[in-house]
């Protein structure tokens, strides 16, 4: 696929790019340099359960390398145990917000690709023997045309196995902290899927709510594990 301007910002794809040491030639025809540089890339110590930089988290409220808010999932009862690990590449900065808007809620599927190499880097060092896409309901599935995380993992280059369905729900961006963590169960699957390591993929890990719920449904049908990855961690 020959792409001769950023997708981002549609400036032109100049042949030598600074950043080729982190993706390939081939891989990275999608984007620019300067768009490239405005992601915040997660590096240094981050949480061990929800990959939050910890270099931005106040030290009372960090345990044994893990922030408050994973403590607290795993001293719930019916959360303990449901998501060993998440992943994330980047942080929620401004610019990722627009570049993810721009992909999520205005229909620009092509920006799956500027994610692709990223993704393809990171599971290198990810165990799985399958990947899950976080579905969307029928009712919004057809409001956006496409679902999002599916959309990243056939950009990248793996096939997607739809295990869970959805029930149709208000947005999350519309809801509190506090709503999110006591949303209903909208997750359903209908396989038994015994001792398989499980990997959810989504885009953005706020609360790690959804991406719960999600493992909860798969742990039930009989998961051996459940970890994720997320493009951005809010």
């Amino acid at each position: 696929m020959i792409i001769e301007h950023c997708l981002v910002c549609f400036s032109e794809l100049m042949p030598q790019m600074g950043w080729t040491a982190l993706f390939s030639k081939e891989e990275s025809n999608f984007m620019c340099t300067e768009c490239y540089t405005k992601f915040e890339k997660i590096e240094g110590v981050t949480c061990q359960t929800c990959d939050r930089p910890l270099a931005r988290v106040e030290p009372q409220y960090i345990v044994d390398n893990r922030c408050l808010d994973c403590i607290r999932w795993e001293a719930d009862d019916q959360w303990a145990g449901t998501l060993e690990r998440n992943y994330s590449l980047i942080q929620y900065n401004d610019f990722a917000q627009e570049v993810i808007a721009q992909y999520k809620y205005r229909g620009d599927y092509m920006l799956a690709y500027i994610f692709a190499p990223l993704i393809k880097q990171k599971l290198r060092s990810i165990p799985f023997d399958t990947i899950v896409p976080i579905p969307l309901s029928e009712k919004r599935l057809y409001e956006r045309g496409f679902n999002q995380s599916e959309a990243l993992i056939a950009a990248s280059g793996y096939q997607p196995n739809n295990l869970l369905t959805r029930t149709h729900s208000e947005k999350q961006s519309k809801k509190s902290r506090t709503e999110r963590i006591h949303l209903r169960q909208v997750f359903q699957t209908k396989i038994n899927i015994p001792n398989k390591k499980i990997l959810l993929i989504d885009d953005i890990y706020t609360t790690g709510s959804t991406i719960r719920h999600a493992a909860k449904v798969l742990k039930d049908a009989g998961a051996g594990s459940i970890a994720s990855l997320t493009i951005a961690r809010g």
